[in-house]
């Protein structure tokens, strides 16, 4: 069996998105998620917007990673005027769904 060289180095993930279609997706989707919680942020009270981080997309449904319990109920009452607004913007968004992320830590 002959011996193969081969040189292993490194690339940039933008790279690395570019030669996989499903990396590449994924990049895509996680920026479209990053853009729509920018979109919404001057909706969401201040104190909250640190306690929220965008999530994963599915299909119409969006998800939202929360820091807390208490966050995601004060949230929860904002995800009408959040998915008006998003549609208005151009996304389409028939949910948005809240996944509490307890910091194990804690």
């Amino acid at each position: 069996m002959p011996l193969v060289n081969r040189h292993h180095h490194a690339v940039s993930l933008q790279q690395a998105a570019q030669e996989s279609p499903t990396l590449a997706r994924l990049t895509e989707l996680a920026r479209d998620s990053g853009a729509r919680l920018k979109a919404i942020e001057r909706l969401i009270p201040e104190a909250l917007r640190g306690a929220i981080k965008p999530g994963p997309i599915d299909g119409e449904t969006w998800c939202l990673l929360v820091q807390s319990n208490a966050a995601a109920a004060k949230l929860r009452q904002l995800l009408p005027s959040l998915q008006a607004h998003l549609r208005s913007q151009g996304w389409a968004v028939t949910a948005i769904r809240l996944k509490v992320q307890i910091n194990p830590e804690s």
